[in-house]
């Protein structure tokens, strides 16, 4: 095949299939909790974007309205979100995190910062060099695809804070 990328030291196939692959090995990460791919991306765009309207979660996570809600009452259920009145319009319920949800996103994270240092220090310096020279180029590449309803997570967390367990309801 050919290379489609008018750069002939840029074989854009060969990183795709690279980014593919990578991202294969960490989105497969055990879990503390089994959660479905689906409700994990649910968890990861709500701590990204922070408080959402079920309409603006039916379009970031590609879902029909009726499978979005259903899912946002199973992850209220489990003590993940919460639902609570928008304050610029009372009429609006958003969607949230809850701490215990937010717990599951960071923990989530701190495996794949674990994971991925362990994979880096298998390698030699000068690849390590050449990864760290791409990071602001793929930042750039990410962010010019991003859109204001989904920008890049603000505030990455060295946390590696496990989950707790959810609320217990009231009696």
């Amino acid at each position: 095949m050919t290379n489609p990328f008018p750069d002939p030291d840029l074989h854009v196939r060969a990183l795709t299939t690279i980014i593919e692959e990578f991202t294969t090995i960490f989105i497969r990460l055990p879990s503390v909790e089994r959660l479905s791919f689906t409700t994990l991306s649910v968890l990861h765009t709500l701590s990204r974007k922070g408080p959402m309207r079920l309409t603006e979660l039916t379009a970031t996570e590609q879902m029909t309205q009726p499978a979005i809600t259903q899912m946002v009452r199973r992850l209220e259920e489990d003590g993940l979100v919460e639902r609570r009145a928008d304050p610029r319009d009372a009429r609006v319920v958003l969607v949230q995190l809850t701490a215990y949800g937010a717990r599951i996103v960071e923990a989530r994270r701190a495996a794949r910062v674990e994971r991925l240092a362990s994979l880096l220090d298998r390698l030699s310096p000068e690849e390590r060099a050449a990864i760290a020279a791409a990071v602001p180029a793929l930042a750039h590449a990410i962010e010019l695809e991003r859109t204001p309803e989904l920008p890049l997570h603000p505030h990455p967390s060295e946390s590696s804070e496990q989950p707790t367990e959810p609320p217990r309801e009231k009696e």
